[in-house]
């Protein structure tokens, strides 16, 4: 290796307050400083000890930073003056891989050729060694390109070695490792993947932190800080000395220490404790308090169990069967289906088998060896047959049980009710009950963690507990979730006498009881836990429980009752939104699986249950609560109705009257707070649309533009895999996608005289890539067009045509662009953006154009004096984060350009999609989010992009008033042809007249006016072709032969002068 160059070493480190974030539910933000402090220390003395590093560059903005790079060979390097030289307006924090472009350019310049390596290496690795970098150093050497460290998963990248005059495109984030990889290849740069334990085994995760604490050997420093930590004994922890120095703390962010929690026990200012609760609800989960639309459905109510308190557990003469008929539970999930139901709740009784021989009995004549084996054939057949998602309360289960029920459920749970072994005791509620002893109890939710396994646990208080068991029972509880995070809600129940039970006499907790205990569980386990308190058992009271900290009402059945607890009903919907609205919150639907675990569905989700999720769940992971979906023809979700219709003040969260401010300002937005814009529900809801339109109003005024156009999809024959795509892949259906076609010269010349003789001023053409298609066919079908047509605006080729076409003829991509331009392209459409985000793309359509590269393609046009539009195809696999990415996107494109004309959302039409067909996306956008892609498209692009338009095929007529409604203020095109979302599965596509498009402008209250393609005035005369346009002859879609069929018209002679300058330029390019 003594011949290799001197390497420097980037290695960014974040701010130590805002490090380790997914590490909050086990580390107080104090510790995980200390932590990333600790691990950073040992890195550098690594680095600083080998002999082949000439100099670390420790990138950060922290203030200890300076300190943590004293020493020779160390320098440090913040993130803002690397930045601020070519990006004055920071967003914060700077993006990661902006920051290390921006130090690798500086460390180009300092070398000025000179040949030298860089090693970027992240400081998160504690069991780094010297033996690590040689191995790195030794790949390198073996064959010079680019060495990769990927994490455990082969997700993450924790080490990149390259040459500094060649480096990849660094991609850190999510799926890096493979990203990285994917560069090398397409760059041909020899790529090494170094598999080591010391580069492998970053901290930042639940399960990460569990295995530092089981490894051996870790760096001098991180080993100081686990000896400290695990050494530091309960008389040595601080002690709740007075109740405002806790508050304090709390509010810093500090979290309960064990002994903290149980010191509160002996706190009795409840309303002290409520208002605290409720501040760190507000902080995790804002003004959302959900709930899940269920069915109940109590699968065997025998039970070997006998709880004192229990009226659900029957023995076998009081019932009639002692198991559930299958076909009974399908029959009452699909009419809870037709309610709007989504969870199907499974209670039963515990192993019956074991006490009663009729259970045994009937369990041996339907086949199944236990009660487990039966309810496994039954959630299986409710998830395949009905949709409904099952969520299991099974008892407790060893871990083979649990991996079984996890391939047909999206959710499981057991109540821990208390941890108490007394409670076991002679006398008390839970003797008798085998399966009450909380040693075994803690142990199914130990091993349903283990499992990945969405959980659901509790406590229930009023059963002879104590306030100090109380406490220790959620400890417990919190011991296990941050050893594998799986605890999704932590349910507070409140004991409810029963009549013809041993405790019916039993008083019941008062409310404060309730209230505190809630509120206690919410110090303890932070603002982002979910706490539930089921509504029917606190009838008259919902808005105290509220404010003492929960954010969960549970499951809520408009059809069966609460089995477990049927002398109380459950509230009807209306009521319990109302009474939530009386505590100032929404109440918004999820599903069994609450949201956090949906972002990360390969985690927690057995491969058979994604699908059924993703066609019940919104971006956010909450529920799709409506059948609405984009292409159908739907009235507007009562919800939305109502909160489109709201008007007045609403209690307005600070950050996003300050995010508003900045959008109407034109300043910098920062990726989380487009997020925010995103999250907006209820009355923010309301607030938000009030907002864009008041901005549109502000740049558009009342009038909404259209244009009156044709659209020609000469070809469906392509030969990439996008997923979504329905027009050239997926489903052979004759009245959608049709057979394959490629249509000749004369079928688009006959399209656009007939079009022009309908008034058209614009021809849009876009189509599959034709395997045989080269960038001469782009621009023959250009000479046709203005052979035909000489006056019409051509709006063709997507970036992928273009991109595709420079390719095949061996062309820079401006040369290119600027013989499109010369032989008659007007403007472009900006589709085949999809999401502009690799994290997406890489699933939606892996071979197409990354992000970088569309947006080349249009920066490039655009400079060669193009405009075009742009385009968000949404309601897939993506999240709201890329939303805010494709936005700010465009945003800072038009920034430096200007080239955009509008931007058309274009909301997934999922009928026939290939990808929806297999269960790997949702059902399009819920209408929520279809209207609020043109609300904060508004605002994102406000002072940017004026012209936001809606896709009237998409939206139909009831979305199209909504989104006027919404900041939109253009309708696009007549469409006299479409033929792209009709293949998908679209009712709508086919044409709406210029009397249609104005009729529906004028029925929203707003002003039509026809447009041409650059928002100019067309002649009357196109005006009154327009309205004067006799019905579309027939189109003729040939069959796609084994070649294209020629896209070249040979020109009359009365064509014109502009339409023999087209001849020429195709005949000049066609000799290059």
């Amino acid at each position: 290796m003594s011949s290799l160059p001197p390497v420097e070493v980037l290695l960014p480190l974040k701010l130590l307050t805002a490090a380790k974030s997914r590490l909050a539910a086990l580390l107080p933000r104090g510790e995980r400083s200390a932590l990333v402090r600790a691990m950073a220390r040992d890195v550098i003395a690594v680095l600083a000890d080998h002999p082949a590093i000439a100099r670390i560059n420790l990138i950060s903005d922290d203030p200890e930073a300076p300190l943590l790079a004293a020493g020779p060979r160390l320098r440090h390097l913040p993130e803002h003056a690397l930045l601020r030289p070519i990006r004055p307006n920071l967003p914060s924090p700077p993006e990661l891989n902006t920051v290390l472009a921006a130090a690798l350019e500086q460390l180009a310049r300092e070398h000025r050729g000179n040949p030298t390596l860089t090693l970027v290496v992240h400081a998160d690795l504690p069991q780094l060694t010297a033996a690590d970098i040689d191995a790195a150093l030794e790949r390198y050497a073996s064959c010079p390109g680019l060495v990769v460290a990927c994490d455990r998963h082969r997700a993450g990248t924790n080490l990149l070695l390259f040459d500094t005059a060649r480096p990849p495109a660094f991609s850190f984030g999510p799926d890096s490792c493979a990203v990285h990889l994917r560069w090398a290849r397409q760059a041909a740069v020899p790529v090494h993947v170094l598999q080591r334990q010391g580069l492998a085994r970053d901290i930042d995760t639940a399960d990460d932190w569990q295995a530092l604490l089981q490894a051996a050997p870790v760096g001098e420093y991180t080993a100081r800080y686990l000896a400290s930590r695990l050494s530091t004994s309960p008389s040595g922890e601080q002690q709740v000395t007075d109740w405002p120095t806790l508050h304090d703390e709390l509010l810093a962010g500090a979290t309960l220490t064990d002994r903290q929690a149980l010191a509160l026990a002996g706190c009795d200012d409840t309303p002290g404790l409520v208002a605290l609760a409720g501040t760190l609800r507000d902080r995790g989960h804002r003004h959302i308090l959900s709930y899940s639309r269920k069915v109940f459905i109590p699968l065997t109510q025998l039970c070997r169990d006998v709880c004192h308190y229990c009226t659900f557990a029957r023995t076998p003469k009081k019932i009639q069967a002692p198991f559930m008929p299958v076909e009974e539970v399908l029959a009452l999930c699909r009419e809870a289906a037709a309610l709007g139901c989504q969870e199907a709740l499974f209670t039963l009784g515990e192993k019956p088998e074991l006490r009663y021989r009729a259970a045994r009995e009937a369990l041996a004549e339907m086949g199944f060896a236990s009660t487990l084996d039966y309810l496994r054939e039954v959630a299986g057949r409710v998830l395949r047959e009905t949709g409904l998602l099952p969520h299991i309360n099974a008892g407790c289960m060893d871990a083979g049980e649990i991996a079984s029920l996890r391939e047909v459920s999206a959710s499981m749970g057991i109540m821990l009710e208390s941890a108490s072994d007394r409670l076991c005791d002679k006398g008390m509620p839970h003797y008798g009950s085998p399966d009450k002893v909380p040693a075994l109890r803690l142990r199914t939710i130990e091993l349903a963690g283990e499992a990945r396994v969405p959980f659901t646990s509790g406590i229930l208080i009023g059963i002879g507990e104590t306030r100090r068991e109380r406490i220790e029972s959620l400890l417990a509880l919190r011991t296990l979730h941050r050893r594998h995070g799986h605890l999704q809600e932590v349910i507070i129940q409140n004991f409810r006498a029963k009549p013809g039970t041993r405790m019916a006499q039993a008083p019941e907790p008062e409310l404060e009881e309730l209230l505190w205990t809630i509120a206690v569980a919410r110090l303890l386990f932070g603002p982002q836990m979910n706490i539930q308190a089921p509504p029917n058992l606190s009838p008259g009271v919902l808005p105290q429980l509220v404010a003492a900290g929960i954010n969960d009402w549970g499951g809520v059945s408009p059809l069966s009752p609460d089995h477990v607890n049927p002398e109380a009903p459950w509230p009807h919907l209306e009521q319990l939104a109302q009474e939530t609205a009386v505590a100032g919150k929404f109440l918004e639907q999820r599903l069994t699986i609450y949201p956090s675990y949906l972002r990360e569905p390969a985690l927690w989700l057995d491969t058979a249950v994604r699908g059924p999720v993703l066609r019940q769940q919104d971006a956010s992971g909450y529920a799709r609560r409506d059948n609405w979906t984009p292409g159908e023809d739907a009235p507007v979700p009562p919800i939305e109705a109502q909160l489109l219709q709201r008007r007045g003040a609403v209690a307005l969260a600070p950050e996003l009257r300050a995010i508003a401010e900045r959008c109407e300002a034109g300043a910098e937005l920062s990726e989380a707070e487009v997020e925010r814009l995103f999250e907006c529900r209820g009355d923010e809801f309301s607030w938000l649309v009030r907002t864009a339109d008041r901005l549109r109003r502000q740049r558009c005024g009342d009038t909404v533009r259209y244009v009156v156009n044709r659209n020609i999809n000469y070809t469906n024959v392509c030969y990439f895999k996008c997923e979504f795509c329905a027009f050239s892949k997926g489903k052979l259906s004759e009245q959608l996608r049709g057979r394959p076609y490629d249509i000749s010269a004369t079928e688009i010349a006959r399209r656009c005289r007939e079009a022009w003789q309908r008034g058209a001023t614009e021809v849009c053409m876009q189509g599959g890539i034709h395997p045989d298609y080269t960038g001469q066919t782009y621009l023959d079908i250009l000479a046709t067009v203005r052979a035909a047509t000489p006056d019409m605006h051509i709006h063709a080729f997507s970036p992928l045509e273009v991109w595709q076409g420079a390719a095949t003829l061996g062309l820079p991509l401006e040369t290119y662009l600027r013989q499109l331009r010369a032989a008659g392209l007007d403007t472009l459409p900006g589709t085949a953006a999809e999401i502009l985000d690799d994290e997406v793309r890489a699933v939606l359509c892996p071979d197409k154009l990354n992000t970088a590269q569309w947006l080349e393609v249009m920066e490039t046009a655009h400079r060669v004096g193009f405009r075009t539009t742009a385009t968000i195809m949404y309601g897939h696999v993506e999240q709201p984060r890329h939303w805010a990415r494709h936005l700010l996107a465009i945003r800072r494109l038009q920034a430096r350009t200007g080239g955009f004309t509008e931007l058309v959302p274009l909301p997934f039409v999922h009928m026939e999609a290939p990808m929806y067909q297999r269960g790997r996306a949702r059902r399009g956008p819920s209408f929520r989010e279809a209207v609020m892609m043109h609300a904060v498209a508004r605002l994102v692009l406000h002072r940017y992009i004026d012209n936001i338009q809606v896709s009237w095929v998409k939206m139909g007529e009831a979305g199209v008033a909504a989104c006027l409604q919404a900041g939109a203020n253009d309708l696009g095109g007549t469409l006299m042809n479409e033929s792209i979302t009709r293949a998908a599965g679209s009712s709508h596509g086919q044409e709406w007249s210029p009397a249609r498009m104005e009729a529906r402008i004028r029925a929203a209250g707003r002003v039509p006016r026809m447009r041409t393609t650059l928002y100019g005035e067309p002649s009357a005369g196109r005006r009154e072709a327009a309205f004067a346009a006799p019905q579309l002859l027939a189109v003729d879609n040939a069959s796609a032969g084994r070649r294209q069929r020629d896209k070249r018209l040979l020109l009359p002679a009365e064509a014109g002068p502009r339409a023999a300058l087209a001849e020429q330029v195709v005949l000049m390019a066609a000799s290059i």
